[in-house]
């Protein structure tokens, strides 16, 4: 990588090697900063496998490096490239799904926020890493980043294999609750793409969601409506063909809306897509 332009955070850890790259995107029309979490007995000359991360900001915060170095260094993981995507102020528009806005005209730039993964961000980190092929990508988000993260993988299949969503804003719709005609089933709009889309082989879902994310229970049944988005997008998923083994889902009993709950489910998640074989 070129040394020239990165800022490389100071910690240090046994198998990891943290740098900060800036990106200027043409269809955002602005900075976006990538953290590259490069582990250091990483063969470049093979084929290895991307992780892209949305709030990468957020990855800081946790203490995501901690996380995978532990992980690569007890043999739990393979060890693959990460890249953290910081957000943007404009984050309630670049995220979303690129289909529609929501019926607060909230999501407005996600068509371009997947332009710019596919067309710049990839490129780039294909050139940074001296990468000429990845084996498979795979794409992860918390809250409205899950959001974007899952809209991505589901649009994007041939481009990858895997999705992470955790405490995911699956609630994102086109109409309001107060809304005449208003009717869950069909105007969630990730629910509604799955619904009216195929099966989709070669792409696998984690789903996270925990007991305490919020308190709001539309229908009044005892279930918090983002368990209930998240179980409900599972049944979709199924009756397209996905089976037991491609949707994995975890529910933490006192998990909150937080960078400490996703922090404790990450693990679970990188071994699920990731683990190395036994010896």
């Amino acid at each position: 990588m070129d040394e020239g332009n990165l800022a490389v955070q100071e910690k240090s850890y046994s198998t990891l090697k943290i740098e900060e790259q800036v990106i200027y995107s043409e269809y955002l029309e602005r900075d976006v900063i990538v953290d590259i979490y490069l582990p250091g007995k990483l063969d470049l000359t093979k084929e290895i496998d991307l992780l892209l991360i949305n709030d990468g900001q957020d990855l800081r915060t946790m203490d995501f490096a901690a996380i995978v170095d532990s992980l690569i260094f007890l043999g739990h993981i393979h060890p693959i490239i990460f890249a953290g995507i910081h957000c943007g102020a404009d984050r309630m528009n670049e995220y979303g799904t690129a289909c529609s806005t929501d019926y607060k005209g909230r999501g407005a730039k996600a068509g371009l926020y997947n332009k710019f993964i596919l067309d710049e961000l990839l490129p780039f980190i294909k050139t940074a890493c001296n990468v000429s092929l990845f084996k498979e990508k795979a794409f992860a988000g918390f809250s409205l980043g899950g959001l974007s993260a899952i809209d991505m993988g589901w649009n994007h299949s041939e481009e990858f294999s895997k999705v992470g969503v955790f405490s995911g804003s699956l609630w994102w719709r086109r109409r309001g609750y107060e809304d005449e005609g208003y009717d869950w089933d069909k105007d969630r709009l990730m629910h509604l793409q799955v619904q009216k889309g195929t099966y989709r082989p070669s792409l696998k879902f984690f789903f996270e969601c925990g007991c305490l994310d919020e308190t709001a229970d539309r229908n009044n049944n005892g279930v918090i409506d983002s368990i209930e988005d998240t179980i409900d997008l599972i049944e979709d998923l199924k009756t397209l063909g996905y089976q037991h083994d491609q949707i994995h889902y975890m529910q933490l009993e006192d998990g909150e809306h937080n960078i400490e709950t996703w922090a404790r489910a990450l693990p679970a998640f990188l071994k699920w897509g990731w683990a190395r074989d036994p010896v």
